[in-house]
């Protein structure tokens, strides 16, 4: 049984012109995550991680309520089975 899990958040708020996305980039980056955070036209962030489950739930717990400046209202969460590990770095797309 394989403890990685992935989870795809759309974040709601005050979460542009904040330092969100590289507070994200750090943070997931500490916890050895995999994946991106991007902002949505919308006003969104949108944020994708894999790694162990637990670092995940690390890194969800900070998406909701996010760097100092933020506002966050809403965190919408979609948990996935990664059909493989994800390779590389968290970056800021």
């Amino acid at each position: 049984m394989s403890d990685h899990a992935a989870f795809r958040a759309l974040v709601s708020g005050r979460v542009q012109g904040v330092f969100f996305r590289d507070s994200t980039r750090r943070r997931a980056q500490e916890l050895r995550l995999a994946g991106w955070v991007r902002n949505l036209p919308d006003g969104r962030v949108e944020a994708y991680a894999v790694g162990t489950r637990d670092a995940c739930e690390v890194l969800l717990e900070f998406l909701r309520t996010g760097p100092p400046r933020a506002s966050v209202t809403h965190v919408d969460v979609k948990w996935e089975s990664p059909a493989a590990p994800l390779v590389g770095e968290f970056e800021i797309r």
